[in-house]
């Protein structure tokens, strides 16, 4: 069920949005992993994150943490790596004021290729949940744009900042 009502806790009634995809990038999977495993890497491919910050000490795993600035108001959100098993799955969790995002991203060579996919599980918050309906097709496009990006980036310009 993409779209199903849910309750965490006494008088917050919410919705949660599942959303799925992969794409096939022609670069190494340890390269792709790695690039998206640094979330400082993700400025250079999704232009609506205007800036991101390591929190935690190198190097990047299970536990390290960022601080990311989304579009020009600078929505703050923090990103948390909560499953890393190079290079086979990257798992997070992204707070804002707006969302609550958990799920994985996970990663399997293909050829010399990789094929990435993502599971995402979006709690909106506030305001964001009288959007409910639409948080599913309005962020399948945008994680669709997100990754298309780094495959771009991958295939035609090589490596990012490594972890």
């Amino acid at each position: 069920m993409p779209y199903a009502p849910v309750s965490s806790g006494p008088g917050y009634r919410g919705a949660v949005a599942h959303i799925t995809g992969h794409v096939r990038i022609a670069a190494p999977v340890e390269q792709v992993f790695d690039t998206v495993a640094d979330s400082r890497n993700e400025p250079s491919f999704n232009p609506a994150m205007a800036g991101v910050e390591l929190l935690t000490p190198l190097p990047i795993g299970l536990g390290t943490r960022f601080r990311a600035r989304m579009g020009r108001p600078g929505t703050e959100m923090l990103v948390e790596l909560t499953a890393f098993d190079r290079p086979h799955r990257l798992g997070s969790r992204t707070t804002s004021s707006m969302m609550e995002t958990s799920g994985a991203l996970t990663f399997a060579a293909e050829g010399e290729g990789t094929v990435m996919g993502w599971d995402w599980q979006v709690h909106p918050k506030g305001w964001m949940r009288m959007l409910g309906p639409l948080v599913r097709p309005l962020g399948g496009r945008m994680e669709r744009r997100i990754w298309t990006e780094l495959k771009h980036q991958l295939e035609n310009n090589g490596p990012a900042r490594s972890a």
